[in-house]
């Protein structure tokens, strides 16, 4: 009995020496206690590494001072202990503060320890998450980003779909409203009437257009152009847009790189986001345009030109500014806007290789910046704007729906050429084939193995010479073409049919 009492206390003792060890290596976790007040009674290694403090400093010293000054006079601390001693246990993630005053994101737990049944203080273990809780934000922003992108597909894929079938629908209307004109004979009501017809069908295009560039379906012109030569290009109708009341500051960077781009879009785009800073600043102010290149800070990163419309005014709301880019949503009063204005610059953007960033502030304004990859300047030689209206020889006109094929032939027999017809691709070549065709002009979306595309690359292997001009309302198979084949947009009036007939290469 005498020998094993001493034993048994170096064992007790060489174990606490042990555990005492382990507690103060451990550099992971800060490792320490508390009184049943709260004072620090004991400190380790990660308590240091952690929080910056030494046992010295920190010995004796309330834990509360690892708190925030918000948490600290929001009784967090003492909360913290009392639901420890009440429910055996606190655990909670949220921001401490280290000794040099900066911040990181712990992880906490406080278990209360009990010696013969009475409270003696607490165990407090902390861990820096920092790192795992910022992977976290990323990893749910980019599941946002993904889930936004997936719904702006969706709608793409929505809007895409009925703006094809209307731009159909539109030309048979825009076709037959030619031949009404033609037999009004001076009639005022009819005259008034095909006038509002033709007005309605216009708007309806216009619709259609920034649907079809929102869904980034519609078949694009791209030229290489100087962005700031084509601002100053339209700044009469800039100034329109914006109206009397306000004025445009303009500011572009010296040598801008060429982009290659579709001008009738870019130009919309500006407007659209002219319009939408005018109707922010209702008291008037100064819109600015900017437009200046931005080098690529990484190799392989890709060179842009930046095109910014920055206003003064009114600002989007944090939980608005995600929904900004949807097809007709809109915070605009009702008749004061279609909600298609910033779906199209979205869709023009992303459609030329670039995106659109969006910063904004309530009661501070709103920045837009359209980002355009850099392109080599291409020479373009400039087609004649002189409208043709004679026109000889025979057409083969390729177009599946019959009611848009009847009215593109009259269209087409008005300015004086014969036409053939035929519903698909197979037919069309047979019939190049067999007999003598002067031009084709054909739809690209078709049913069947063979699209229109498809059609003109086949007949420019068999008659290298024959001249082709492609029409659609939209076809991500358009993507493709690159300039080998011109491109009509439909609908499409006889002038723009004859200048495109007059501008093919022969």
């Amino acid at each position: 009995m005498i020998v094993g009492k001493p034993k048994k206390q170096r064992d007790l003792f060489e174990s606490e020496r042990s555990f005492r060890l382990l507690v103060e290596g451990v550099a992971d976790y800060a490792l320490y206690m508390l009184d049943r007040t709260g004072l620090i009674t004991s400190w380790n290694v990660g308590g240091q590494r952690i929080k910056g403090y030494s046992a010295q400093e920190i010995l004796g010293q309330h834990f509360s001072r690892f708190y925030t000054e918000t948490d600290r006079a929001n009784g967090k601390p003492a909360r913290a202990l009392r639901i420890a001693r009440e429910q055996g246990r606190y655990e909670e993630e949220g921001w401490r503060v280290r000794k040099d005053g900066t911040f990181f994101w712990a992880s906490v737990v406080i278990d209360p320890i009990y010696e013969d049944g009475r409270l003696v203080g607490f165990a407090k273990i902390t861990r820096d998450v920092t790192e795992r809780r910022e992977a976290q934000l990323k990893l749910e922003q980019m599941q946002k980003h993904l889930a936004e992108a997936q719904k702006l597909d969706a709608l793409g894929q929505l809007t895409g779909g009925v703006a094809h079938d209307f731009n159909n629908i539109l030309m048979i209307i825009s076709g037959s409203l030619h031949f009404l004109k033609k037999g009004s004979d001076g009639n005022s009501k009819m005259a008034r009437a095909t006038a509002a017809i033709e007005a309605a069908t216009k708007r309806g295009a216009a619709l259609t257009n920034q649907l079809l560039t929102f869904a980034r379906r519609q078949s694009v012109n791209p030229q290489s152009i100087d962005a700031a030569e084509r601002i100053r290009a339209i700044r009469d109708v800039l100034e329109t847009g914006a109206g009397s009341a306000l004025r445009l500051d303009f500011d572009f960077g010296h040598e801008l790189w060429p982009v290659t781009v579709d001008v009738s879009e870019f130009e919309t785009a500006l407007v659209n986001l002219v319009v939408n800073a005018r109707d922010a600043m209702p008291s008037g102010g100064t819109i600015k345009i900017a437009a200046y290149n931005v080098a690529a800070r990484v190799p392989k990163a890709r060179d842009y030109v930046a095109i910014s419309v920055e206003d003064a005014g009114q600002g989007i709301a944090p939980d608005v500014l995600n929904k900004i880019f949807d097809p007709f949503f809109t915070t605009k009063p009702v008749g004061k806007g279609t909600g298609l204005g910033l779906s199209q610059v979205h869709g023009f953007a992303h459609q030329a290789g670039g995106t659109v960033k969006v910063q904004s502030e309530l009661g501070k304004g709103t920045r837009v910046v359209i980002l355009l990859p850099r392109r080599e300047a291409r020479s373009c030689a400039d087609k004649s704007n002189v409208v043709e209206m004679g026109g000889s020889g025979t057409v083969l006109l390729v177009e599946d729906n019959p009611e848009v094929a009847s009215v593109s032939a009259s269209l087409l027999e008005q300015l004086g050429y014969t036409v053939r017809r035929a519903p698909d691709a197979e037919t069309a070549l047979l019939e190049v084939l067999s007999g003598e065709i002067d031009l084709v002009f054909s739809d690209i979306v078709m049913p069947g193995k063979i699209d229109g595309l498809h059609l003109a690359r086949r007949l420019r292997e068999i008659r290298p010479d024959l001249p082709i001009l492609l029409a659609t309302g939209y076809s991500e198979a358009a993507a493709g073409v690159r300039g080998d084949f011109p491109i009509l947009r439909k609908p499409y009036e006889i002038q723009q049919l004859s200048q495109a007939i007059a501008n093919l290469p022969r």
